[in-house]
């Protein structure tokens, strides 16, 4: 068969115009049809709504420990970063006069203690004895008179002799009576037994202020802990008040953590956490909120909260920068959706834009839980809906096409 050559021809141009309308009419379908998007469909799990922020290592108090005098540093034991135990020496400084002063006031002691001794050993005693040579005395002078009077009343003697037994009486009365109070200003409850008393009291307690002071030049650590900071070195003359060392106390570790002020009415004591160093991010420990400031920081706008851990790991350090996930609250097998396919979800409507039968509805929705890029959806939606991407800038009734759509 022969075909013509005018046909030949007109072949080709047939058959581009055949599939120049095929292509055409594919790009009218595909316009028809819409945009390609990927959705994110809607899912049922566990979900923990979790508040995330960032603090530091703390513990509930630090120790700064500083000289209660001026004097020259000749020693300093210990470095920065060391453990002690309470006791342990961590600076001395020179001390060759409150020694001295020391050995002094120990002395003084003695010779206050001597003197009551004495007193109670030595001058008491010859107190009571002459009480009871003054008290014999009286005695014979007293047996004297009556016989003289009876002498005189014979006519034996006369009134001088009687006169001179009488004035001898009363003299014996008056040394008994003196004699007895020697005995009771000697005695325990005496006068001279109190001023030596008051005597050795004061010596001690000069005593006391000498080995004060003295123990001054020793600075102790006041328990267990570890050096977080030194400031002195051997040889610096340093002055009262000066702080010298900062001391990390062994024992209970807190964070201390700045929580944004809109995420406050989801915090409660008592709430578990997860944190981790910076350091050792892959190192999780478990922590517990014990504390919330009652104020907002004016000019961060965040409140501060502290958290317990009531096993620190060994890594953990003074300051540390950590990472912190507080669970704020928990929900069984909830409805969640990507939260980059909500629309206004911190607005009082929130909506999504579900994919049906190739085309973008608007659905209203209402909201629950929400943390580490989902929500929960409590109502308006169900498990496997196909929903279209904020970011995807469709407009609500606009025809779309994809591969996961569901209808």
């Amino acid at each position: 068969m022969i075909v013509p050559s005018s046909l030949l021809k007109n072949r080709w141009k047939i058959l581009g115009a055949l599939l120049a309308a095929a292509v055409g009419a594919g790009l009218v379908l595909r316009w028809w049809q819409g945009p390609q998007v990927l959705t994110e469909a809607v899912v049922r799990r566990d979900f923990v709504q979790t508040v995330v922020a960032s603090g530091h290592v703390e513990t509930p108090h630090r120790a700064d420990i500083g000289s209660q005098m001026t004097g020259t540093v000749v020693r300093v034991p210990v470095a920065q970063g060391q453990s002690v135990k309470a006791g342990d020496l961590l600076v001395e400084l020179e001390s060759t006069e409150l020694r001295a002063a020391e050995r002094q006031a120990e002395v003084a002691v003695a010779q206050a203690l001597a003197r009551l001794r004495q007193l109670r050993e030595v001058q008491l005693p010859v107190a009571v004895q002459g009480l009871r040579q003054a008290r014999v005395n009286l005695e014979n002078a007293q047996a004297a008179l009556r016989r003289n009077q009876d002498l005189f009343a014979q006519g034996f003697v006369g009134e001088a002799v009687l006169e001179d037994l009488r004035k001898a009486v009363e003299l014996a009365d008056a040394q008994v009576r003196s004699a007895q109070k020697q005995v009771d200003s000697a005695g325990p409850a005496g006068s001279d037994d109190a001023l030596a008393q008051a005597a050795v009291a004061e010596a001690q307690a000069s005593r006391a202020a000498a080995r004060a002071r003295a123990g001054y030049t020793q600075l102790r650590a006041p328990l267990d802990g570890v050096l977080i900071g030194r400031n002195v070195e051997v040889g610096e003359v340093v002055q009262a008040g000066k702080i010298l060392m900062t001391l990390s106390p062994a024992g209970r570790t807190q964070l201390v953590v700045a929580i944004d002020e809109k995420n406050l009415r989801l915090l409660a004591l008592g709430q578990k956490a997860r944190a981790s160093a910076d350091a050792y991010p892959q190192q999780v420990f478990a922590a517990e909120l014990v504390y919330i400031n009652p104020g907002v920081n004016a000019q961060t706008g965040a409140v501060e909260v502290k958290l317990d851990v009531a096993a620190a790991p060994p890594f953990l350090r003074q300051d540390m920068t950590v990472s912190v996930d507080i669970e704020v609250a928990r929900r069984p097998q909830a409805l969640l959706v990507a939260a980059s396919t909500v629309h206004g979800a911190e607005a009082a409507a929130p909506w999504v834009l579900r994919l049906e039968a190739g085309q973008a509805v608007r659905r209203a929705v209402r909201l629950g839980l929400r943390s580490g890029g989902f929500v929960e959806v409590l109502e308006g939606l169900r498990e496997g809906d196909p929903l279209i991407p904020v970011a995807a800038g469709i407009e609500p009734g606009a025809r779309v096409r994809t591969d996961a759509a569901t209808d």
